[in-house]
């Protein structure tokens, strides 16, 4: 699946990264950003049962994100730098600034996606997953480790 990835994903290739598990169509990036796959379910503001969201109204937007992810005791931060005592999650979004993705900062400083219905990875640089998919981290937000 590494090929496919790389087809899917052109900058993967710039730094290493390595398949951490299967794919799984019961979670997504943002539910895995949240550390929150033992429910397996899909997070995402839209208004639809197959979709959580952890808060009303529902917003397709970097508020909406940064409002629900409020939610679990993460704030706006202006790095991706790695803070002992932290964790730290990354916003990306399209040109129109909708969001697209998120991936979670690892102990190590690396970083962990889920890519959509595929695998999950851990990725040395934010970089390696922008593109036309995803687009570009536009916000870090970050929650004191308890």
């Amino acid at each position: 699946m590494t090929a496919d990835l790389s087809r899917i994903f052109p900058h993967l290739e710039s730094g290493p990264y390595e398949i951490t598990s299967a794919g799984d169509v019961r979670y997504n990036c943002v539910a895995w950003a949240a550390g929150r796959t033992e429910v397996r379910r899909r997070w995402w503001p839209a208004p639809s049962p197959f979709y959580y969201w952890p808060v009303e109204p529902r917003e397709e937007t970097v508020a909406g994100f940064i409002k629900a992810f409020g939610q679990l005791g993460y704030a706006v931060c202006d790095t991706g730098d790695l803070e002992a005592g932290s964790e730290k999650l990354a916003i990306y979004a399209d040109d129109a600034d909708t969001p697209t993705h998120m991936a979670r900062q690892l102990a190590s400083g690396q970083w962990t996606s889920k890519l959509g219905e595929l695998e999950d990875i851990q990725h040395m640089t934010l970089d390696q997953l922008s593109g036309s998919d995803y687009g570009r981290v536009v916000q870090f937000l970050k929650r004191k480790l308890t």
